[in-house]
Formats: C-alpha cells, sequence, structure tokens
C-alpha cells in the first residue's frame, strides 16, 4: 500500500474478491513553450522534460482522483478504495492498457491514437463491481523512430528499455555518479529526456493541457545553465517548492548541471561557472565539475 494513498471512504481495508481498476489519463504538455529541437541545439541552456516544467503532478492528480472518487460516493454512497499516482507498485502503464486507454509504444511509453504520450496516469483502486473495458490494439506499426532517436541507446529493442542507459533515470533517479561513457551523450538534459516522445508519429495528435499548474515555472523552459548552477541549496529548495525536481537534491542538481555545461560551448563565462563549485562539499559533485573543465581542455 503506498505511503501516498489518499483516505478510504470507509475505514476498514478494501474488502476481500476482485479488485476493480478506474484508469484516467491527464494531459500536461504545456502551450508556448520552446521546441524541443531547437532547445536541446542551445547548449548552453538546459532542458528539463517538460513534465516537469510546472507543479508535481503527484500531488495534484491525487487530489482530483480523489474529488472523483467523493463524486462518487456522492451518487453510491460509501465504498471502498484506495488512489494511487505513479506511486506503490502500481502497474499503470499495463493497466491502463487492459483499460482500453492507449497500447504500449516501442519507448514503452502508452500512447493513445487521440493524444499522444504526454498525459500522466493515476489510478483508483475500488471494491466496486464495475463493468471491464476492453484492451486497444497496438498501432506502433514498422515505426522505430523513438528507439533510432534514442541518445544512450537505452531501447534495446522494440518495447524494452534498459533504465541503466536511460537519461531520465541518470539524471532523476540515480544517486551516486552518472557513468563516464554517457555524460557526453547527455548533452543539456538536465532533469530527463523526452526525445523519444519528441519524435513519434502519434504526438501530432497530443493536445495542449488545459491545466495552468503545469504551464512553466521559475523560468525553467530553458534557462541558462550557468544561472541554474549558482543556485545555492536554499535557493534550489525556494525555486523547487512544489516541484518534480526537488526530490533530486541540490547535489544531483548540481551534478547533472555539471555535465551539461561539459557538453556546452566553451567560454570564459562557462569555464568561471564551473570553477566556482571546485571546492563543492560533495565528492559527486566535484568529479562532475573535473570532468566538465577537462572538456573545455581538449
Amino acid at each position: 500500500m503506498s505511503r501516498h494513498g489518499t483516505r478510504r471512504s470507509r475505514p476498514a481495508e478494501l474488502v476481500p474478491g476482485t479488485i476493480r481498476v478506474i484508469s484516467v489519463r491527464m494531459d500536461y504538455l504545456p502551450p508556448e513553450t520552446t521546441e524541443i529541437e531547437e532547445l536541446l541545439e542551445s547548449r548552453d541552456k538546459a532542458f528539463v522534460s517538460r513534465y516537469a516544467l510546472g507543479r508535481d503532478y503527484h500531488k495534484l492528480i491525487r487530489q482530483r482522483l480523489q474529488k472523483l472518487s467523493s463524486m462518487i460516493e456522492q451518487q453510491i454512497g460509501p465504498f471502498g478504495y484506495r488512489v494511487f499516482v505513479d506511486s506503490a507498485p502500481v502497474l499503470e502503464k499495463a493497466l491502463a492498457e487492459k483499460a482500453g486507454l492507449g497500447w504500449i509504444g516501442k519507448h514503452s511509453n502508452l500512447l493513445n491514437r487521440q493524444a499522444g504520450s504526454w498525459f500522466f496516469l493515476g489510478e483508483i483502486y475500488t471494491d466496486l463491481p464495475l463493468p471491464l473495458d476492453e484492451p486497444v490494439q497496438e498501432h506502433c506499426g514498422s515505426c522505430v523512430k523513438c528507439i533510432d532517436i534514442c541518445p544512450t541507446q537505452a531501447i534495446v529493442a522494440p518495447f524494452q528499455v534498459d533504465a541503466r542507459r536511460c537519461i531520465s533515470y541518470l539524471t532523476i533517479e540515480l544517486r551516486t555518479s552518472i557513468p563516464g561513457e554517457f555524460r557526453a551523450l547527455i548533452g543539456n538534459r538536465i532533469f530527463g529526456c523526452d526525445d523519444c516522445q519528441a519524435v513519434c508519429p502519434w504526438n501530432r495528435f497530443a493536445q495542449f493541457t488545459e491545466e495552468d499548474d503545469f504551464k512553466p515555472r521559475q523560468g525553467l523552459d530553458g534557462p541558462q545553465l550557468v544561472d541554474l548552477f549558482a543556485w545555492e541549496e536554499n535557493e534550489f529548495l525556494k525555486r523547487t517548492e512544489g516541484s518534480a525536481i526537488r526530490r533530486i537534491g541540490h547535489d544531483c542538481w548540481l551534478r547533472n548541471i555539471a555535465v551539461a555545461l561539459g557538453n556546452a560551448p566553451t567560454s570564459e563565462e562557462i569555464i568561471s561557472s564551473l570553477n566556482s563549485r571546485t571546492g563543492h562539499h560533495s565528492e559527486m559533485v566535484r568529479e562532475h565539475v573535473a570532468w566538465a573543465l577537462s572538456q573545455h581542455q581538449q
């Protein structure tokens, strides 16, 4: 059971027996943001995955699922339920696929014919005797654009991703040093990677979000790397309050930006920025700063 699970409508645990899952999606692609390709080519700027530009989706979608559950409760009376948003050992993509929300593409993301893949998933586990939906067919065909575009070749085969090579894993989940073989390939991606989604033909049907909380905050749509690298921990915590970025912590934030600075065009400003962190208390940060400086001496 998730530590993020919300309250139930009655104090007892979910009753034994068959459990149904209500799977929902919520579009998150913000409108009027810098084109991804343009931003990746501007190597002195930072790229942040589009999902993390605004407010942390976990709390927002959990609140919406709780509201939906309460509305159902008002209509039919008390029932057992728990809500989940990217939390606990919940196989959200597999459940969404079985619920007919889309199919799992070759990049391992869920795809929908009317919405592409720029959306979040959430679930309500319930004991309500709901009818079952039918899954949809897979529509990737012979397309391998996502496989070809992956900077680190993390999509090792159709529908198979080696997380150890994935930039999203390396910049978000990994808490130790980024393996040297991947650093140059990361480019200016300091939090996540959207390359496989950006080239997917089905995302031409993606809908922009209407949720203001998912719009960019704190100037994170294409900021200068040197500006972000100058954030001390208190400023990092203040500026990432309510953001999914905050959970990686300040040291990993600096680690990621140091790699991006190492991949940026050489300039006095870049060198000066890196030199400002050579004495950082974290050995991990110092290691990545040293690597970055070495890139500008070649």
